[in-house]
């Protein structure tokens, strides 16, 4: 009878197929359809599936598309080639599109160059768009260095479609930008810029072939100065959901750093996204109340596998009487017991539709990889941090009133009154030595489950909880980072 029953338990048990938006959302299916529709939209082909198939063989989606814009002598060509470097992305400027490039309509833009002319908008963004037209652009992604100047060119890009992911505006009081242009000096093998004093090349053949760029007199570089602050503010309108403004006037490391950290975000999709968040920590980091926080605000439903197995045994559930004997004795439950019930539950209507917080499973990689085979697959993952002094700070000191069940803690809420605190009691579980035999099964199994969910963001769970709640909420909200990239 045990044998059917546990029979019966596993196949109760048996996991739902993944549901089509959690394939979708994986593959990322919905941006691609909206990066093609988008496409289609924009282009308008005669034949849209022979355009699709043509688009799906050559474009790369995840490409840098990056504009950086700023005044005079604000480092947008040290930033862009820093950029291209790192990504290894092309740089498109004015000096690459005139003199390093051979498109259909560059001698024309030459020409106005060369009689001191200005070159038309209409025909700089014919020159942008015939070279990021091209196959290397399209895989390698591109840096726009300067460009777009004004708001006809931005649109006119914009109707070509010609959309950066990422705009980096730098800034600087002019008073710095005029002394900067100065002291700034070409080298004109490379197209690096330097600086007589703030950046000055230390090998000597470097220095022998610097030159001072053309149209640097105060007066050339006010007047430049004058048109950028009349162009930005409809600049800035046109681009601010992907627009970040950064100070050029701190040392470059700073700013690359914090360029690279911005280009590296991935804005908010529209794509439908359920969570499915695993939370990782010590005892007392505060997982249960940031999974409640959670729950609340985005009405997830908010497991915690302990919890789930004591309802499982209360409720009389067939899975429940396997358990109970475990509970009862304090003994470990099985792992296929656990996932069983686990299985069970994620594959409940309300979890499917409206996803999922869990804690206390999985405790080492086993348990992770078991949950993997069973097609339960976070899309965020958080691991707790706190010091061990806290931790201890937090759980020795929790007592409970067994009249009322109300929780208290004798240095952060104290009993309000003499009578209840006379008969306050500590949870054998919250005694020091059993907090720390805790802590050595944690710490033990915690750098292979690091390992495993590789993507995880780490919580400073030792500050204000709702300080916490809103690094958790964030992380939840916007898609996943690009992985990191070292700043040489």
């Amino acid at each position: 009878m045990a044998e059917a029953e546990v029979a019966e338990a596993e196949e109760a048990a048996r996991p739902w197929p993944p549901p089509a938006g959690a394939y979708a959302e994986e593959q990322g299916l919905f941006q691609l359809l909206q990066n093609m529709l988008e496409e289609l939209l924009i282009h308008k082909p005669d034949d849209p599936i022979e355009f699709m198939i043509n688009h799906l063989k050559q474009n790369n989606d995840d490409a840098p598309r990056i504009c950086v814009l700023g005044p005079p002598a604000s480092g947008k060509t040290t930033v862009a080639m820093w950029l291209c470097k790192h990504f290894n992305a092309i740089r498109v400027s004015q000096e690459t599109l005139l003199f390093k490039e051979v498109l259909m309509q560059t001698e024309e833009a030459k020409a106005y160059k060369e009689r001191n002319q200005k070159i038309p908008n209409a025909l700089w963004a014919n020159l942008i768009q015939e070279r990021l037209s091209n196959v290397d652009c399209i895989k390698q992604g591109w840096i726009l260095e300067g460009f777009p100047e004004n708001q006809e060119q931005a649109w006119m890009l914009q109707s070509a479609g010609i959309f950066p992911r990422h705009v980096v505006m730098l800034y600087a009081p002019d008073t710095v930008l005029l002394e900067r242009s100065g002291g700034k000096r070409l080298d004109p093998l490379t197209q690096e810029v330097f600086h007589t004093t703030f950046d000055w090349p230390s090998d000597p053949l470097v220095q022998q072939r610097l030159v001072e760029p053309e149209d640097l007199s105060e007066q050339e570089v006010s007047k430049k100065l004058l048109e950028y602050h009349r162009n930005f503010p409809e600049i800035f309108h046109i681009y601010q959901k992907v627009l970040k403004s950064i100070n050029a006037d701190q040392p470059s490391v700073d700013i690359l750093s914090q360029v690279l950290a911005f280009v590296q975000t991935r804005h908010r999709s529209a794509a439908p996204f359920t969570p499915r968040i695993l939370f990782f920590g010590p005892p007392g980091s505060g997982k249960s109340l940031q999974a409640a926080l959670i729950a609340q605000k985005y009405d997830v439903v908010n497991i915690c596998c302990g919890q789930l197995l004591k309802e499982a045994v209360a409720d009389n559930t067939k899975l429940g009487e396997l358990v109970k004997p475990y509970i009862d004795s304090g003994s470990p439950v099985p792992d296929n017991l656990v996932l069983r019930l686990l299985t069970e539950r994620l594959s409940a209507l309300d979890c499917l539709t409206n996803g999922w917080v869990l804690s206390g499973f999985p405790r080492d990689v086993g348990q992770g990889e078991q949950l993997q085979k069973a097609q339960i697959n976070p899309n965020r993952v958080f691991f707790f941090n706190l010091p061990h002094e806290s931790i201890l700070e937090r759980l020795s000191q929790r007592r409970i009133d067994p009249v009322t069940g109300e929780r208290y803690h004798t240095t952060f809420r104290p009993a309000p009154t003499p009578e209840i605190q006379a008969r306050l009691r500590q949870n054998p579980k919250d005694e020091e030595k059993n907090i720390e035999k805790r802590l050595d099964i944690y710490y033990s199994n915690v750098k292979a489950l690091e390992d495993f969910y590789r993507d995880a963001f780490y919580v400073n769970a030792d500050q204000d909880p709702y300080v916490i709640f809103e690094f958790i909420e964030s992380c939840i909200i916007k898609p996943l980072p690009c992985k990191n990239i070292t700043i040489q």
